[in-house]
């Protein structure tokens, strides 16, 4: 495969659509997943661990599908399993009653990305020019980005034309629509996508082959790591944004502003992705893009902490803290994955993927439950600010481990 265009292939393309119609799915049932969680009566301590544990969760299985799909060479079936279970997931919601069902279907959609990511991120991977990643890398995430519009813009229309007498009424409603729009992205996969290294690459045990990356990617990961330990859930600034908002516009209508915030992030998210990927693969410096993008994180982790302690009810600041989050996403989901691509090496690329998986679910884990759990017992001031100063020193050590040899830039 060469030439500039090579690559916008089928392949891409339809990861790209496959992307669009699974996050239409389940950011539809995260958008809103706060504000069911509210209207059942729970307090932000079960938000924060259902995120957390999932993610965790999806961690781990991301390091063990990476690696049995470079080992077995299985990596197009293995997807398409995950995509099937992640699309199963707002099922779980529309028969919940209470959290012990939507944990169990948070487990059951994010053990589902935690099986498909790597395996897709390595598929993609080898489906275009090394020199094209970026672009290919971007189109992905902004196709990814654009269903996380769709599906936010959906739950937010459906709470408020609901009309519903029971307040849960109406969430129940946003996951029946999101549970077709899974269904569908599993079946797009399946017929559309193929595998060009569907081979197997090694026969190295988990140990071995993690053991076989080289230090760039080891100190690399160990810089996203620290970043992770403060990179809380998205729900929780909806959460945040739905509580602050709720004294002045009731749980329903607070929620489905919440839900049409996060939207805003996820369009700046969709318009950045493609753009950042392009012009990392112009030359410049990936990791420095990168840390900026952490840094910004630290500054929305900043500002909902200003939120609490001025009690500030204004749709504007909140709109102000979603959007820099988009920025974020959009550089690191890019990058990260650009970068990890990179260093990653070819005999074990999957695995790879899935420990950058890895490293992030843990971070994930720690910061969702984390910012949950001191929310909860102490403060929501506390909770942000210490994840805020979590993300800082995930910029800082990024900005460190890039200084010696410039490993983030294109070539």
């Amino acid at each position: 495969m060469s030439g500039s265009r090579a690559w916008l292939n089928r392949n891409v393309a339809a990861m790209g659509a496959t992307s669009l119609l699974s996050d239409a799915s389940h950011e539809a049932a995260t958008a809103v997943l706060p504000g069911f969680l509210a209207a059942l009566g729970l307090p932000p301590f079960a938000l924060g661990a259902i995120e957390g544990v999932a993610d965790a969760l999806a961690s781990f299985l991301k390091l063990g599908a990476g690696w049995l799909g470079d080992r077995t060479g299985h990596r197009w079936g293995l997807a398409v399993g995950g995509y099937t279970l992640t699309g199963l997931m707002p099922l779980a919601f529309v028969l919940a009653m209470s959290w012990p069902l939507v944990f169990a279907g948070k487990l059951l959609g994010w053990a589902g990305k935690g099986i498909r990511g790597p395996l897709r991120d390595a598929i993609l991977t080898e489906s275009v020019p090394a020199e094209a990643r970026g672009r290919a890398f971007g189109f992905h995430r902004a196709g990814d980005t654009i269903g996380a519009i769709i599906g936010p813009l959906l739950g937010a229309a459906i709470l408020a034309g609901s009309g519903a007498t029971v307040s849960t009424d109406a969430f129940r409603t946003v996951f029946i629509v999101s549970l077709g729009f899974g269904i569908l992205a599993a079946v797009t996969f399946a017929v559309f996508v193929r595998d060009p290294g569907s081979r197997a690459t090694h026969g190295l045990g988990l140990v071995g082959a993690m053991r076989s990356f080289a230090a760039p990617f080891r100190r690399f990961l160990l810089a996203v790591g620290l970043f992770g330990m403060g990179d809380f859930a998205p729900s929780l600034l909806i959460l945040a944004a739905t509580t602050l908002l709720t004294p002045s516009l009731g749980i329903v209508e607070a929620g489905a502003v919440a839900a049409l915030l996060y939207v805003v992030r996820n369009v700046v998210y969709a318009l950045g992705s493609f753009p950042v990927g392009a012009f990392s693969d112009r030359g410049g410096s990936r990791i420095r893009l990168l840390a900026g993008g952490y840094a910004l994180g630290a500054l929305v982790a900043t500002g909902t902490a200003a939120a609490f302690v001025l009690a500030i009810n204004s749709v504007a600041w909140f709109a102000l803290l979603f959007l820099l989050s988009g920025v974020l996403a959009a550089v690191q989901d890019t990058l990260e994955g650009v970068i990890t691509a990179q260093l990653g090496g070819a005999e074990a690329r999957a695995t790879a993927f899935g420990a950058l998986g890895a490293v992030n679910g843990t971070g994930d884990l720690v910061a969702s439950a984390g910012v949950g759990l001191i929310w909860t017992v102490v403060s929501p001031v506390l909770a942000f600010t210490l994840a805020s100063v979590a993300m800082g020193a995930g910029a800082v050590g990024l900005l460190v481990a890039g200084r010696d040899g410039g490993y983030g830039s294109a070539r």
